[in-house]
């Protein structure tokens, strides 16, 4: 029997768009975490930072973490001391942060050696940290050029070499709190609905309703 060569077409045609659907329909969908995974690994300049302010105590020196005026870092300090006030500035839509001390203006930041040193300008990577947060609630926070790397203190407060450093070690375990004196904001809670009420006196308010009736 003779196939015509429209048929042979036709079947073509048929034959290409199976391939094409096929093709589609066995690609993978998009891998977003990895895509926020990259994507935090990337300095964020065009975004307003979020800049906060607290304290990071120590779980091994049971003190807070303190930038000194001669560029040392411990964890040391009493609750309120004033070098122990951290300011904490967002790198990108993800948990990197710099970290710097209130008084001095010194970036916590780590060298090619693993030590924790003072930068007045924190714009390397070197500088730069991400907070994880972990099972037991503290946070440890690693280092961002030398990933495998931790800010960690000793139980006398004295700071440890990151090459040294694990995440499941006390030593890298903070807790987050509050400067002395500080108070958290109060929540503000909200209606399901709220509408913008615009003042009025009491004429206008009876007119209103006569004319609703």
């Amino acid at each position: 029997m003779m196939v015509s060569a429209y048929n042979i077409r036709h079947l073509l045609v048929h034959f290409l768009t199976f391939c094409y659907y096929a093709q589609v329909t066995n690609q993978s969908p998009p891998n977003f975490t990895q895509h926020v995974s990259e994507q935090s690994r990337v300095t964020d300049r065009v975004s307003r930072r979020l800049i906060r302010m607290y304290q990071l105590y120590s779980r091994t020196s049971g003190k807070h973490v303190q930038v000194l005026p001669n560029k040392k870092i411990n964890a040391m300090a009493e609750d309120g001391d004033v070098h122990a006030k951290l300011i904490v500035e967002t790198d990108t839509f993800g948990s990197r942060v710099r970290i710097k001390g209130a008084e001095t203006g010194f970036y916590i930041c780590m060298n090619k050696k693993g030590k924790l040193i003072g930068k007045k300008n924190g714009q390397g990577r070197d500088c730069i940290f991400t907070e994880i947060v972990l099972e037991n609630n503290y946070t440890a926070l690693r280092n961002a050029r030398y990933e495998s790397w931790y800010m960690a203190f000793t139980r006398r407060g004295r700071p440890r070499k990151g090459s040294r450093t694990r995440q499941h070690q006390r030593e890298v375990h903070f807790m987050k709190r509050l400067p002395k004196g500080h108070q958290h904001p109060q929540p503000v809670h909200h209606r399901p609905f709220d509408f913008i009420h615009y003042p009025f006196n009491t004429r206008t308010k009876r007119t209103r309703y006569s004319s609703e009736r």
